[in-house]
């Protein structure tokens, strides 16, 4: 039941090691070849299950980051932060720096798609955290290497000017991943902030 062909678990090892985990850790490896089996390798055995629930533990671990780091923060700066943190070009460079693709199994169709690399790859870290948590259980498995790089990028994103304007960041990020920009819809309006006079919505 967790185990995987000799050869496939060899190579998993060495993400494994990548990642700064013990190969004698409690790993599902039948979950964490799934984890990286795109849909083009596969049709029914695939990554899309546990890149559903991987995509929930990221946003969560970020959510942990951001209130540990200042659990008095605005929301709404949480928020963006996170969304930069969770954003598939964030994702895909964190995949990228593990050197994840060399572990991908691809089909055909999606060795020629070279445009949609980055959303496979953040798309396969997901599944390898849905993977690891499964693993276990719990974030015994995924902390220790993701919290890491999540802090590192929320630090960046706090003092990089660029961002300092969230809903450019915002604008920024769909015309790139959708090509339209957001819409917006008043969900709350608050009395403003009586330090700084600004209304908050």
């Amino acid at each position: 039941m967790s185990g995987c062909l000799p050869q496939r678990q060899r190579q998993l090892e060495k993400l494994i090691l990548r990642l700064g985990l013990s190969t004698t850790a409690p790993i599902r490896w039948d979950l964490l070849d799934l984890a990286l089996t795109h849909p083009s390798a596969s049709a029914q055995a695939n990554y899309e299950q546990l890149e559903f629930a991987g995509d929930a533990v990221v946003r969560l671990l970020a959510s942990i980051l951001l209130w540990e780091a200042d659990h008095h923060g605005s929301v709404g700066e949480w928020s963006a932060v996170r969304s930069v943190l969770v954003s598939d070009r964030n994702l895909a460079t964190l995949a990228a720096s593990y050197g994840l693709e060399r572990f991908l199994l691809l089909g055909s169709s999606a060795l020629k798609d070279t445009k949609g690399q980055d959303s496979r790859l953040a798309d396969a870290l997901e599944a390898l955290v849905g993977a690891l948590y499964f693993s276990t259980g719990d974030l015994s498995l995924v902390q220790p290497w993701l919290q890491p790089q999540l802090h590192k990028q929320a630090e960046r994103v706090r003092t990089d000017p660029t961002y300092q304007n969230y809903k450019a960041a915002l604008q920024e990020w769909t015309q790139a991943a959708y090509q339209q920009r957001p819409d917006y819809r008043v969900q709350e309006n608050e009395p403003p902030d009586p330090a700084s006079g600004e209304e908050r919505f």
